[in-house]
């Protein structure tokens, strides 16, 4: 891991490979860099590819960002400190919402979209919740309960439950809260870039339909449904998550500039 000073905080953040195009992703609730170890591992050879800890996950400091527009600033910050001006930006849930709202507010320096299980709006059960706010452990059994794919190892599940659990005290909380408002139901028709959406076939909190809309609504987005897959497709699926991601990436170089 590697670190930068961000508007005075520790950013902690993984890379590999180098040249162009730069790619950055951006981890979902609860989550960190390692959600991403596959795909980091799978890209080095076509694009510089970083993940980023927000603030207050995985080696960051700070708090948690209290809305998905803060922290897609910080990820702009966080870009210009490590010297990327233009990227491909990705992200997995709520890293999906935010690399959704930093392609809106900084469309000049977006090559394309990659929206992992994810959506345009992310509305979170009230009980979900009710329970994080009251119980946290009960609040995170559940939340994993609905995350994790049916056919993911017991070693897997128990990997991703972990490292949900271990967050400091209300991080799960305030990320799900940051979800809970965000909408941009109306304006992601106005993206213009390539973009790419993948998700699990079996994804109980950001089903495929979710993913579809994408399709529908950004021109000539392209739609990736992964069978046997939960929310975590990428950790779930890294094999078949990773080569979809290639082959956008591959394509970028080939498709002729939007007007």
């Amino acid at each position: 891991m590697r670190t930068v000073s961000v508007n005075g905080l520790r950013i902690a953040y993984a890379t590999a490979g180098a040249g162009s195009p730069a790619v950055c992703l951006v981890h979902g609730t609860g989550g960190s860099t390692n959600v991403w170890a596959h795909q980091l591992d799978g890209l080095a050879d076509v694009a510089r590819t970083v993940a980023v800890d927000l603030p207050g996950h995985g080696g960051s400091d700070g708090t948690i960002p209290k809305r998905i527009e803060d922290a897609a600033a910080i990820v702009a910050a966080f870009l210009d400190a490590i010297g990327i001006s233009r990227v491909v930006i990705g992200g997995h849930s709520m890293g999906g919402a935010i690399a959704q709202q930093f392609a809106l507010a900084y469309p000049d320096r977006v090559e394309g979209l990659v929206l992992v299980g994810t959506g345009a709006r992310l509305r979170v059960l009230p009980r979900l919740l009710d329970l994080l706010a009251s119980d946290s452990e009960r609040g995170v059994d559940l939340l994993m309960s609905l995350a994790i794919g049916a056919e993911a190892p017991a070693e897997l599940r128990t990997a991703l439950h972990r490292a949900t659990a271990d967050n400091p005290p209300g991080v799960v909380l305030g990320d799900l809260q940051a979800c809970d408002v965000f909408d941009v139901m109306s304006r992601i028709a106005t993206v213009n870039v390539p973009t790419l959406a993948i998700c699990g076939a079996e994804d109980r909190l950001t089903p495929p339909k979710y993913s579809r809309f994408f399709g529908e609504r950004i021109a000539g987005a392209r739609v990736v449904v992964v069978p046997g897959a939960g929310h975590y497709v990428q950790v779930e699926k890294p094999r078949e998550t990773t080569a979809a991601i290639r082959e956008f990436v591959a394509g970028l170089g080939r498709r002729a500039p939007r007007e």
